[in-house]
C-alpha cells in the first residue's frame, strides 16, 4: 500500500515508470525546498479558508480536507492528520447509521438548528441585520 511518504520519495514507483513533473522538481535541493514551500502555502491557505467557511453554509469542511490532502502530498504530519480526521468522520457516520430513525431525526434537527444559529449570529454581527425580525416584518 502506498503511503504519503512513498509518494513523496518515489519509493513505490516502478523502475520503468518515467519520472513525473514533481519528481523532476524534487531532483534538486532547491526544487525540493521550493515545492515544499509552494505546497505549504497553498495547503495552508486552503485549510485557513475552509476553517473560516465552516460556520457558514457551504463546503467549509470539504475545503479543510482538500487543504490537508494538498499538504499531505509533501508533509507526513498532514497525512497522519488527514487519516485521523477521516477515521473520526467515518466513525461518527457509522455510529449515526446504526441508530434508529428517531436519533437520526434529532441529530439532523440539531445540526440544522446549530447551522441556522451560526448563520443568524454571523449575519447579525457582520451586517447588523436581524434575520428573524426581517422575516417577521416580511410575513406580518
Amino acid at each position: 500500500m502506498a503511503t504519503a511518504e512513498d509518494s513523496r520519495t518515489g519509493d513505490e514507483r516502478e523502475a520503468s515508470d518515467p519520472p513525473g513533473p514533481l519528481d523532476r522538481i524534487r531532483a534538486t535541493p532547491a526544487g525540493r525546498l521550493t515545492l515544499r514551500i509552494v505546497i505549504g502555502v497553498i495547503g495552508a491557505a486552503l485549510v485557513v479558508t475552509g476553517l473560516i467557511m465552516v460556520p457558514f453554509p457551504g463546503p467549509g469542511w470539504l475545503v479543510v480536507f482538500a487543504g490537508l490532502a494538498v499538504l499531505a502530498t509533501e508533509f507526513a504530519w498532514a497525512s497522519r492528520l488527514l487519516e485521523f480526521a477521516k477515521d473520526r468522520v467515518r466513525g461518527a457516520t457509522d455510529w449515526l447509521k446504526r441508530q434508529n430513525w428517531f436519533v437520526r431525526i434529532v441529530a439532523s434537527a440539531l445540526t440544522l438548528l446549530c447551522a441556522g444559529a451560526i448563520v443568524w449570529v454571523s449575519v447579525r454581527l457582520t451586517l447588523g441585520v436581524d434575520l428573524i425580525q426581517e422575516a417577521r416584518d416580511l410575513l406580518g
